[in-house]
């Protein structure tokens, strides 16, 4: 995805950098050894973390994985006793609390670091500044802002996690030229070509979980991996009131990633009991809402949403407040069908200001196809 074409909006607000090229050099670094765990962290963030003194790198390292260590120790140790009157870059700001591990600030003044860099604050209130106050409190010097757009990018799921006590929800899907996710039929392979499929498992290997209804379920047989060797893979979701589900499907394998459906209470306790005895974990919700499940996914430690499902549900999850960013691929392709189904179903619009616009636009070509992704206004 990342070496496609890109086309953003020409007036698109710039807004001046901070610190220097190499500052800006080395926080990128910071930033691609986080990725290493994408899908693995939450609710943790992502973070990598650089040293550097004399203008060599001396050590580095990133955040495995929630209970692991933080970035900033994984660098220290690496670095040794080079760590001693050297920079540190790290994408988020140093904790200042003791959880499963203690603070990162205290390590970083222990070590003897005379600079630290830093990407972004943390929005988490047990931080928020906190790591950074104490860092200037101990005579070291600390620059904040650089790269944080891209900071904040990365860790989008981590901030409206804390912010909005709920999962950060993507809403993802293919579509013809004319609008159409399938045709007359509900026949939907495929959509896209195969270069944009890949880019869909990539998106999946980010996130923490997928979600589709029990409709998908039954037409498209679906998987629902990252098809990666060695990638994450997310919690595989399905929402079902009535659990009119078929008794054998892709995603009542579990040996290869885990499966949740969520039902409404009381409903097919025979069909229940199938499942679990496939491996497949199965919790009542009342009422079953795009809202209320966010809030179930929020207490399981979730950072980030993928929405795979049809319109009907993602216009229930936008409606809801369960979607915050659009990733949606459009095939140079005609099918044409008066009832073949839309990838968003009845919002109430009745006039097109009530149309929500995308914010913070991106539009690629992927292979024949292209891919737009936007924010959702107040997201």
């Amino acid at each position: 995805m990342d070496n496609s074409p890109l086309v953003t909006p020409k007036d698109a607000p710039t807004q001046p950098r901070v610190g220097t090229e190499f500052d800006r050099e080395m926080m990128q670094r910071c930033l691609l050894l986080a990725r290493r765990a994408l899908g693995r962290t939450s609710p943790n963030p992502l973070v990598g973390a650089v040293i550097v003194k004399d203008g060599e790198i001396v050590g580095e390292g990133f955040h495995p994985c929630a209970g692991e260590p933080h970035a900033e120790v994984f660098a220290l140790r690496a670095a040794g006793e080079n760590a001693r009157g050297a920079t540190i870059y790290v994408s988020l700001e140093p904790c200042n609390h003791y959880g499963r591990t203690p603070p990162c600030s205290e390590a970083i003044i222990a070590a003897g670091l005379v600079k630290v860099v830093v990407g972004m604050v943390d929005p988490n209130p047990l931080v928020a500044g906190g790591g950074i106050k104490k860092l200037k409190a101990a005579g070291i010097e600390v620059v904040v802002g650089v790269e944080e757009a891209d900071c904040r990018r990365l860790n989008e799921g981590f901030v409206h996690r804390i912010l909005h006590h709920q999962p950060f929800g993507i809403l993802k899907y293919a579509m013809t030229l004319d609008g159409k996710i399938a045709t007359t039929t509900g026949h939907s392979t495929w959509v896209t070509n195969q270069i944009a499929r890949q880019t869909v498992h990539k998106l999946r290997s980010t996130c923490d979980a997928v979600i589709v209804g029990g409709n998908t379920v039954r037409q498209d047989n679906p998987y629902l991996t990252s098809h990666q060797q060695g990638a994450h893979n997310p919690l595989r979701v399905v929402m079902s009131r009535n659990l009119d589900l078929p008794t054998t499907a892709n995603l009542w394998q579990t040996n290869t990633a885990p499966t949740v459906v969520l039902t409404e209470v009381g409903a097919n306790p025979e069909f229940q009991g199938l499942l679990c005895q496939q491996g497949v974990e199965v919790v009542e919700l009342d009422p079953l809402t795009p809202k209320r499940v966010m809030s179930y996914l929020y207490d399981r430690g979730l950072c980030s949403v993928l929405w795979e499902c049809g319109g009907i549900l993602a216009a229930n999850a936008i409606a809801q407040g369960a979607v915050q960013k659009i990733v949606a691929f459009i095939a140079p392709k005609i099918i044409g069908g008066s009832h073949a189904p839309t990838p968003v179903g009845d919002l109430g619009f009745t006039t097109m200001n009530e149309a929500l616009s995308l914010e913070d636009v991106e539009i690629r070509v992927i292979g024949s196809d292209c891919l737009i992704t936007g924010y959702l206004p107040n997201s």
